[in-house]
């Protein structure tokens, strides 16, 4: 399986990202190198990394130890709370792409909105600047809620590509999904298996749907997110692991299927909360 296979999502800025990525959130530094490499032979070309995940240098080095063509490829790293504000986004920008390895960025996200901090307006018209430089074609957002993007498309020019937030069975987000979609901006699902808080993978909904399929209870949920339109990129350091989270295009759920999954939802939220955390 290779990823010409994997659906592409079209973004409002005229790029298009792979559906189904990887990526290495919690992934040891050390590691980083070995864990990339295994996902890009397994086929993954969609990556997803972050300043604070301290692991921007190990993917660098996987991309370019693979021999797969730049254009093959989509990266997206993240800007650290510490580094908003408009004098700092294009040092932070810069840093993580030389720790990248990469002429150029496929997407760049405010990691968090921290209201207390009150910046993420200024720093999302640096973003607005940044983009239109050769170093960076998308610009996104990271665990936004809806009235935190109401205010950003209010106060500046460019509305986001993406909104990457908690998003699994058991956390839908279903407000901040739907502002998202009436307005253009592609939803991203992190811990998009539910990071093992939630025994999700023991529930009749997925059970029923894996035996009905012939697949695991984690490629129901990944095959759920994909018909539901979401973007994700589920972790593992297990090369086995990431094949069988890539092997999810070989069938469809039923909408009697999709529709029992999504009746899951319960506010189960794994994470802090966006307004909460600064």
């Amino acid at each position: 399986m290779t990823d010409q296979l994997v659906p592409r999502v079209q973004l409002n800025d005229g790029f298009s990202i792979p559906q189904l990525g990887f990526g290495v959130f919690k992934v040891d530094p050390g590691e980083t190198e070995r864990i990339v490499s295994d996902a890009l032979e397994v086929g993954y070309r969609h990556l997803d990394t972050a300043r604070i995940y301290g692991n921007e240098e190990g993917v660098g080095r996987a991309i370019a130890a693979s021999g797969i063509p730049r254009e093959e490829l989509f990266i997206t790293t993240k800007l650290w709370n510490d580094d908003q504000g408009t004098e700092s986004v294009r040092t932070a920008f810069e840093a993580s792409r030389e720790r990248l390895g990469l002429e150029y960025v496929d997407l760049y996200l405010i990691h968090w909105p921290t209201p207390a901090r009150d910046r993420y307006v200024e720093t999302w018209k640096a973003f607005e600047q940044l983009q239109q430089t050769d170093g960076l074609r998308s610009i996104g957002v990271s665990n936004f809620l809806s009235h935190h993007l109401e205010r950003l498309i209010a106060e500046t020019e460019i509305v986001p590509a993406v909104d990457q937030i908690e998003l699994h069975p058991y956390h839908q987000q279903p407000a901040t999904a739907s502002f998202a979609e009436e307005h253009g901006i592609a939803i991203e699902a992190w811990g998009p298996l539910g990071q093992g808080k939630y025994p999700l993978f023991d529930l009749p909904e997925v059970t029923s749907a894996a035996a009905a399929h012939d697949v695991t209870p984690a490629q129901v949920v990944i095959r759920w997110h994909l018909q539901r339109g979401h973007i994700l990129f589920p972790k593992s350091n297990s090369r086995e692991r990431m094949a069988e989270n890539f092997d999810v295009l070989g069938f469809e759920l039923s909408e009697d299927e999709v529709a029992a999954i999504t009746g899951l939802e319960r506010e189960g939220r794994v994470s802090a909360h966006p307004d909460e955390f600064n």
